[in-house]
């Protein structure tokens, strides 16, 4: 029986990681372990009921971050009041606009950024409740035309 599922970041940085997703996202750290050479061992972030965990490069674990590995192949979805603002104040405290925010046909205006550590993140708030039939028949349509 499954009771939980936790993201786990692992950065270049979690010290800036932290006061970046704190600034940017208003999560609330929860607590950290650190070694003694500053190094932080792990982490746990509150965004708003959802626990993210976070860590250091451990690289005699083989654990690297986003920027060792030269990117992830991970989207984390935010959802949030208003993704415009989100992403605007994320911008403003160091994240990269990867795509602007818009209207989507499965009814959420998103937009996506890459945070300061490599992560990239879709941050979006609703706009629309769209059944999975009406959604795919939306995203088929969308696809139809990219291919003509």
């Amino acid at each position: 029986m499954i009771h939980e599922l936790f993201a786990y970041l692992c950065v270049s940085d979690a010290k800036q990681a932290i006061a970046f997703y704190t600034d940017a996202f208003g999560a609330k750290e929860k607590f950290r372990l650190t070694e003694p050479s500053g190094r932080v061992g792990h982490a746990e972030l509150d965004f708003g009921g959802t626990i993210v965990m976070l860590s250091d490069e451990f690289p005699e674990c083989d654990i690297a971050s986003p920027r060792t590995i030269g990117g992830t192949p991970v989207t984390i979805h935010l959802h949030v009041d208003d993704a415009d603002a989100t992403i605007r104040r994320a911008i403003e405290v160091g994240a990269t606009l990867e795509r602007a925010p818009a209207d989507a046909f499965y009814g959420e205006r998103s937009g996506v950024v890459r945070d300061p550590f490599g992560h990239r993140w879709n941050i979006g708030h609703s706009i629309e409740e769209v059944s999975p039939e009406e959604m795919q028949r939306r995203y088929t349509a969308l696809m139809e035309q990219g291919a003509g």
